[in-house]
């Protein structure tokens, strides 16, 4: 009898799936699985990162060259230039949680749910950016034209970056892995803009666009003896931006090419349970009443408004203020090329020393550079010098935003454990504030021009301009940064913080896999039986 009753239960433990027999091993092997699927390869997180250029190789490409090409090349008045650089920016901020909500609607499909925005919205993207920089034979309805095309391109760039950036919480669950994968896409980003400035700045620095030498009489010397050489000279320089706008746009496509091949969506263990998603609405006031991401923003809303003031006022800056009008290309190189060899350097160090350490060391380090370009007179070498410089602390306000975001994603999925489909209204409404904001500086900027006497294609400035320029490049951003690190002291999530909430959301994916194991199993075991 013993006999038999050994014989059988042998034969029933070769039918049954080893990990029934092994139940009490179960949580290790689950923990091990679930940790070697999220890794990621070197080759997915430079697929993923490349995925990053496209959107900084055009908006390095607008912020710094759109608002002198619309003035002294496609030569609209500054107040028609304010208009659209506001409204647009307005618009491109709008979109973001219009993009999101969207978003959150997109059913799970092969591709995922992220991806299909991205695949479809680039052909039309790059449409709409080239005609960005073409300047229309009419000049009745250029205002409309460049408002137009500026808002379409910035929408879908907006499908673009929105499911993109949200694709951060979809590559991997583990916290070191996503964070790892950040560092690859800010340092690809700031390649990004290297490349957008290089590209940029050195086909249009070829063409000289012509100017005025007596601002004052600018229109009698546009109707003198010189016009047709001018007009030759212009046409040369609206070419070569067209030129540029063909390049970029090529890289956009190349880039969207990369990164859909190379990156697959991740669908969260326990997101997989729930039985629909929640309503877009009560997701916003979720996360808007959810505290530490209120304060991130608030914190990274200045300093972003510190650095977007200083872009967009640069080559303006560089040209009038200190009277580098062939050397500001270069400058903005010496800018990204310093970024981008600090981004590894600040991503070892927040490992080392905190988030919240690296915020206040690197994006204050921008300070006594601003102070120093605003009491110094015009030295070139001295300037290459700030650019290297300020370079270090740009690195640190493009590596920080998005290494904090998911930290305050992970901290609302432990405080709400059963909402899902949060992610893309997390990142599209950090990057409605910013753009706003944005919109609203550069608007601002644009009018202090107009009101204090700028000169459209005029060799020089007067000296309100100048004066002008220098504070919306040094002090004004100053006062910002101070501002944002005041805010950042009250961002509640520290290293500790981090690491509780690290055990507890592996903690939650291991009971969610154990159970969904659990469940397989019951099942398999009643069909064996």
């Amino acid at each position: 009898m013993a006999k038999g009753e050994g014989a059988e239960s042998g034969s029933a433990a070769g039918l049954l799936p080893t990990g029934i027999l092994q139940a009490g091993e179960r949580p290790v092997q689950v923990k091990k699985e679930s940790k070697k699927k999220n890794q990621l390869s070197i080759c997915n997180k430079l697929c993923y990162a490349v995925g990053g250029a496209p959107y900084q190789v055009t908006g390095c490409a607008l912020g710094f060259f759109l608002q002198i090409y619309l003035l002294d090349v496609a030569q609209v008045d500054p107040f028609s230039a304010s208009i659209i650089l506001f409204v647009g920016r307005a618009w491109d901020a709008i979109t973001d949680p219009l993009v999101g909500f969207c978003i959150s609607k997109s059913p799970w499909t092969r591709l995922g749910r992220l991806m299909p925005w991205i695949i479809f919205s680039t052909p039309l993207a790059i449409i709409a950016y080239f005609l960005i920089w073409f300047v229309p034979d009419f000049q009745q309805g250029q205002t409309l034209w460049y408002l137009l095309f500026y808002c379409l391109f910035e929408t879908l760039v907006t499908c673009f970056h929105v499911p993109y950036s949200a694709l951060t919480m979809f590559i991997s669950t583990e916290q070191s892995e996503r964070d790892s994968a950040t560092a690859y896409r800010m340092t690809v980003e700031v390649l990004g803009t290297v490349l957008g400035t290089a590209i940029q700045g050195q086909i249009v620095g070829q063409a000289h666009t012509p100017c005025v030498q007596d601002a004052n009489a600018s229109t009698v010397a546009l109707e003198g003896a010189n016009r047709t050489q001018s007009a030759t000279s212009l046409r040369e320089t609206q070419n070569a931006y067209l030129l540029a706008a063909g390049v970029i746009a090529s890289i956009y496509v190349i880039c969207a090419v990369i990164l859909t091949l190379g990156v697959r969506e991740q669908r969260e263990p326990y997101e997989t349970q729930q039985a629909k998603p929640m309503p877009f609405f009560r997701g916003i006031r979720l996360v808007m009443s959810h505290g530490p991401y209120i304060k991130l923003i608030a914190g990274f809303l200045f300093t972003s408004l510190a650095f977007m003031l200083v872009e967009g006022n640069f080559a303006l800056f560089c040209t009038y203020t200190l009277g580098f009008r062939n050397e500001f290309q270069n400058l903005l190189l010496a800018i990204m090329f310093s970024a981008t060899v600090t981004i590894p350097i600040w991503q070892w160090f927040l490992t080392q020393f905190g988030k919240k350490m690296a915020v206040y060391i690197g994006i204050s380090s921008a300070v006594p550079f601003l102070i120093l370009v605003a009491l110094m007179e015009s030295n070139l070498i001295v300037t290459y010098v700030v650019a290297v410089a300020a370079g270090i602390s740009v690195a640190a306000a493009f590596l920080l935003p998005w290494s904090m975001l998911p930290d305050v994603i992970d901290d609302f999925h432990l405080k709400q454990p059963h909402i899902h489909g949060t992610e893309p209204i997390f990142f599209s409404f950090y990057v409605f504030f910013t753009k706003f904001a944005s919109g609203v500086s550069l608007g601002i900027s644009t009018l202090s021009l107009d009101f204090t006497g700028y000169q459209t294609r005029g060799c020089s400035q007067p000296a309100p301009v100048k004066f002008t320029l220098k504070m919306l490049v040094t002090m004004a951003p100053i006062v910002l940064i101070l501002i944002g690190l005041l805010l950042f002291k009250l961002y509640p999530i520290d290293e500790e913080k981090r690491r509780q909430n690290k055990k507890a959301l592996q903690a939650l994916r291991e009971e969610a896999s154990s159970s969904g194991c659990s469940d397989t199993d019951s099942t398999e075991l009643a069909r064996i039986l």
